[in-house]
């Protein structure tokens, strides 16, 4: 259902927060349409008769993402089995999903020397560590739910789409994004048709400075070699975004980019090996370690600390003393690039920009897409369409789906895991929106752009 209503331009712009300093896209337009984005339940989707189960490897960030589906809608999944190395990890994921003792695992190798015991494998493991349980569990006849990046080898994305089209099970790849409100109807919106002939992209990841410092600097993400490059570690979500709106194969790529700020030569004076060492520009630096970590208490959960408030803080500062997350910024082993620029060009002559960028004051995508007679441009949270012939311009108001709100990426991470739940319940892999197929084809757009930057010339995207 489809809430509408016409807006003079005042009130317009007071709807998508411009100031009066702010300058209005289509102000020519004598009315502006402002429409909220809801969606009906998907007609195929059914009541389950009970949850499906399913065992996680890898209890960090994304197992736990996952694990607070399960435990917000017990009827569609239940947790029964946890393979963690980090003690703390394995203990707090068990704790909360009441796992038995001999279902706990310390090793994703050992929960496949047991006979099969859920309906599912979760696989959040490190990337260079996706490939073996992909295949380990689709031999064993496991559904799958598979984050992103699938790894970072091509061969082995290949060899796992080839045991995935060999098995009976069903693979989902957890490109999030899909599920979301406002890029569903992002797609909706290219797909109708009703702005003419798509004539190219432009779409821009703003990573955010202090997620950079954080996940790309300091953080597992650091060395492209031991992970992935930043093009598929954080942008193959917005790869596979830019092939959906597209809907035609990429066939080349050029790639530009490099490390520029984060690295010793920019290292301030005074600036120390860590940031509780007495660094005397600790105070003025916005990547500080003690004022993200221990004052603002942002992104925790990677230091594994107590939850109670008298123990977190004296936790947060011996965690800064001895892991990566309390170094500077200019003095790690990193090698990501900071900012990132490639150049698709899909078939029937469909051009695409896609920008990443560590230096915003803002974690968001923003996309702009033109058309023969209009152009739509989104910000992640609003989308602006305007029609050329007739000056109108309808802005469309995002919200995830009311039950989803508190998950992350917009709704987006809950999203996934109905998708799967029903395609798992009902053995119907033709439920599922991110399948292991355009998965593969959006990665490989982020490997032939890592080759194009490194080498300096454009790259045919070809599969074989």
């Amino acid at each position: 259902m489809i809430l509408m209503q016409t807006l003079n331009r005042r009130s317009v712009l007071k709807a998508i927060g411009l100031t009066a300093g702010a300058t209005a896209v289509g102000t020519s337009a004598e009315a502006t349409t402002v429409k909220e984005i809801t969606f009906s339940p998907n007609p195929h989707y059914i009541s389950i008769a009970q949850p499906i189960t399913a065992i996680v490897l890898g209890a960090g960030n994304r197992g736990n993402v996952y694990g607070r589906y399960a435990v917000a809608y017990p009827n569609d999944v239940k947790m029964v089995g946890v393979a963690e190395p980090n003690e703390f990890r394995n203990e707090r994921f068990s704790k909360t999903h009441g796992i038995e003792a001999n279902h706990r695992f310390t090793t994703w190798e050992d929960v496949f020397k047991v006979p099969k015991f859920a309906d599912a494998i979760i696989i959040s493991t490190p990337d260079t560590l996706h490939y073996g349980p992909a295949l380990q569990a689709l031999k064993m006849g496991y559904h799958v739910l598979l984050e992103k990046p699938i790894s970072p080898s091509m061969q082995e994305c290949l060899e796992i789409l080839a045991a995935a089209k060999k098995s009976k099970s069903i693979i989902a790849v957890c490109h999030v994004l899909r599920y979301t409100a406002y890029f569903r109807k992002l797609k909706e919106l290219c797909a109708s048709g009703d702005l003419g002939e798509m004539i190219s992209i432009n779409h821009l990841e703003g990573i955010e400075h202090v997620h950079m410092a954080h996940s790309y600097v300091r953080g597992n993400w650091h060395e492209s070699k031991k992970t992935n490059p930043i093009i598929l570690a954080k942008s193959c979500h917005d790869l596979d975004i830019m092939r959906w709106i597209a809907n035609k194969p990429a066939k080349t790529v050029s790639a530009y980019g490099n490390l520029k700020w984060f690295k010793a030569e920019n290292a301030p004076a005074g600036s120390t090996e860590r940031c509780v060492e007495g660094c005397k520009v600790e105070r003025e630096c916005p990547f500080s370690a003690i004022k993200v970590y221990y004052e603002q208490k942002k992104r925790i959960h990677v230091l594994d600390v107590p939850e109670d408030p008298a123990l977190q803080g004296p936790a947060i500062l011996e965690r800064l003393k001895t892991s990566n997350y309390g170094r500077c910024v200019y003095k790690m082993n990193n090698d990501q690039p900071d900012h990132y620029t490639s150049i698709y060009q899909f078939d029937k002559g469909v051009l695409a920009t896609f920008g990443l960028e560590a230096f915003t004051g803002w974690e968001a995508r923003k996309t702009r897409v033109m058309f023969s007679m209009g152009e739509i441009e989104g910000d992640n949270d609003l989308i602006r369409v305007t029609d050329f012939r007739t000056k109108e311009v309808t802005i469309w108001k995002a919200s995830a789906q009311k039950e989803f709100n508190n998950s992350g990426h917009g709704g987006g991470d809950h999203g996934l895991m109905q998708n799967f739940v029903q395609a798992v319940s009902q053995n119907n892999p033709a439920l599922l929106t991110s399948t292991i197929e355009a998965s593969i084809e959006s990665h490989l757009m982020g490997f032939m752009a890592e080759e194009s930057r490194k080498n300096g010339r454009s790259m045919e995207i070809k599969i074989g």
